[in-house]
C-alpha cells in the first residue's frame, strides 16, 4: 500500500530490526524490536510477539536479533503466495507475491553483493524482487532503512506512491548518497553532542 515503509520497518543500532507486513500490526514491530533491546533472540520474541495479536494469521512478521540470528513467521491466511527464506544475518519475505521465485531472487540478490555497502545490497535485493514479479497487483512505494551507530538512521528513503517506485528508490538513494548521508554523518552523536558542525564553529 502506499507510504508503508513508516509502518512495517523498525531497527535498533545494535540490538536488531523487525519487519511487519501482510495486514500490518505495528505493534509487532515496536513492541518486537524492545523485545530485541531488551536482550531476547529473534525467536524469543517472536513467541512473546505471537501470544499479544490475536489475528496472528493474517501478519508476517520478521525478526533478527544483534547475533544475526532470524525468526519469521507467515500466517495460514497471508495472500498467496506467501513465505520467506531466512539464513544469518538476512531474512526476506513476502505475502501477494508472484511465486516463490521472487523470494529467491531478493535473497540471492543481496547474498552475492557481499562486499558491498548494506544499503547497495538492500537496493539491488529489491530490485531483483521486482525484476522477477513482486506483487501480483503491482507496488506503489518501497523503503530502505538502515541504522548504523545513532538512534537516529543512516538511511531512511521512503517512495510513498509511485508508479514505478524501484527507479524512483534508486534516485532518492542518489540524492541520499550526495545530498543527505553526509549531513546525517555531521550530525551529533552520543560520543560527540556537538556534532562535526558544532566542531567547526569552536
Amino acid at each position: 500500500m502506499p507510504a508503508v515503509g513508516k509502518l512495517l520497518s523498525h531497527a535498533a543500532a545494535g540490538y536488531g530490526a523487525v519487519a511487519t507486513q501482510a495486514q500490518i500490526n505495528p505493534y509487532l514491530g515496536l513492541d518486537g524490536l524492545r523485545l530485541l533491546c531488551e536482550g531476547h533472540t529473534a525467536e524469543e520474541a517472536l513467541a512473546l510477539l505471537q501470544g499479544t495479536d490475536p489475528c496472528m494469521t493474517l501478519r508476517q512478521v520478521a525478526l533478527i536479533d544483534a547475533n544475526a540470528r532470524t525468526a519469521c513467521w507467515t500466517g495460514d491466511d497471508c495472500l498467496p503466495w506467501a513465505g520467506s527464506r531466512q539464513g544469518e544475518g538476512y531474512s526476506v519475505q513476502g505475502n501477494r507475491l508472484a511465486g516463490k521465485h521472487v523470494i529467491d531472487a531478493v535473497a540471492n540478490a543481496f547474498l552475492d553483493r557481499a562486499e558491498q555497502p548494506l544499503i547497495e545490497r538492500l537496493l539491488e535485493a529489491v530490485a531483483a524482487g521486482d525484476a522477477t514479479g513482486g506483487d501480483r497487483h503491482g507496488e506503489s512505494s518501497a523503503t530502505l532503512y538502515v541504522v548504523d551507530q545513532e538512534a537516529y538512521p543512516l538511511w531512511d528513503i521512503r517512495v510513498d506512491q509511485h508508479l514505478d517506485p524501484v527507479t524512483e528508490l534508486r534516485r532518492l538513494h542518489d540524492v541520499f548518497a550526495r545530498e543527505v548521508v553526509p549531513e546525517i554523518l555531521r550530525m551529533p552523536t552520543r560520543a560527540n553532542p556537538a556534532g562535526k558542525h558544532g566542531e567547526d564553529q569552536v
